[in-house]
């Protein structure tokens, strides 16, 4: 697990008054999305105090970046020291910020101009240790007629199950979320065994994340805010069977080392009620409105993400997710051009 130094001191629970976002990018391929995120970070109501763009190895776009930031006092740009991949790239963003809460907003996504007043409204309560909101998916050629949106967590969206109202949730998608800085540092961080490294299609750092801070704060609410929207980008290679079916695979083997650190019966909570509620809810309309390919997609992205859970099960403790995986015979995910590494 990396471990996150505290350069500052943060204040006790409570209302917090600073906010930190942070922006992960790894690749001059996501050109236009960075410009984008960080526009519309620039054109929140509630301005935050900082925003630390963080750079995972990748020198062309940090000269990139630094042309494009020269003036802006309320930007830093900083690059990752850690071994590639969003976990150290984020835990890279937590120790440079200052804010009492640190949020993140990934680097194809754009966040509404009151999502930051609404990430820190959520605050007020000083049980909360974290807040995060919907990720509405933004298909750029339009979502395939098979793509079914229980599914959208395949993308990194919210789907039909997931909370919608304010209340407590297990963990958040990892394109919005916010905690208390000083307990993210507490706690050590994101793992390096978990999260993705360039186009791999490996994750779940931030559920563990989430069960490890909830673990340590038994009285912690992480609330699900759902006014704090973003708006996440699915480019065309994410549109296609077969990253569907390595991502399946992939979430799978990854919630299986969750599991292993925090055990089966939080890794799989929410998983469980999904498989028995709905899929079979989704199931049932896809045949019913004749959208076999749906239904098609439904079973199968339940099956390949049981063979992952068990393949990562059988594998040795320290194995990091998707290590040496062969994956679905679907084969892996499809290469988006990169530069360098992260999701």
């Amino acid at each position: 697990m990396n471990t996150v130094p505290n350069p500052g001191a943060d204040t006790a629970q409570g209302l917090p008054r600073t906010l930190s976002v942070v922006v992960c990018s790894y690749t001059l391929d996501r050109w236009d999305d960075i410009c984008a995120a960080l526009d519309s970070l620039a054109a929140q109501l509630r301005q935050p105090d900082e925003t630390v763009v963080v750079v995972d190895h990748c020198p062309g776009l940090t000269a990139r970046l630094t042309a494009r930031l020269a003036g802006r006092p309320d930007v830093r740009l900083v690059e990752s020291p850690e071994e590639p991949g969003v976990s150290g790239a984020r835990n890279t963003g937590v120790t440079a910020a200052y804010g009492e809460v640190v949020a993140f907003l990934d680097d194809d996504a754009v966040a509404e101009p009151d999502w930051t007043q609404a990430l820190l409204d959520g605050y007020r309560d000083p049980h909360v240790i974290g807040v995060g909101g919907p990720v509405d998916s933004w298909w750029e050629t339009g979502r395939p007629d098979w793509f079914p949106p229980e599914y959208d967590w395949v993308v990194g969206c919210s789907y039909p199950g997931a909370p919608e109202a304010t209340g407590t949730v297990r963990n958040f998608i990892g394109a919005n979320m916010s905690f208390r800085r000083a307990d993210v540092v507490a706690a050590g961080g994101f793992r390096s065994d978990l999260g993705r490294i360039g186009t791999s299609p490996f994750g779940c750092e931030e559920t563990e994340l989430c069960l490890r801070l909830t673990a340590r704060h038994p009285g912690g609410e992480l609330r699900h805010e759902p006014a704090a929207v973003v708006r996440q980008h699915v480019p065309p290679a994410r549109a296609t069977w077969r990253y569907f079916t390595s991502r399946c695979y992939a979430e799978g083997r990854s919630k299986a080392v969750v599991a292993r650190h925090a055990g089966a019966r939080s890794a799989l909570a929410t998983e469980r009620r999904y498989v028995r509620r709905t899929l079979p809810a989704a199931v049932g309309r896809a045949l019913r409105r004749g959208r076999v390919g749906a239904a098609a997609a439904l079973g199968t992205g339940a099956c390949l993400a049981a063979v992952g859970y068990t393949t990562g099960r059988l594998a040795r403790p320290g194995h990091r997710a998707g290590a040496d995986a062969p994956g679905p015979s679907a084969g892996p995910a499809p290469a988006e051009a990169v530069t360098r590494s992260r999701p």
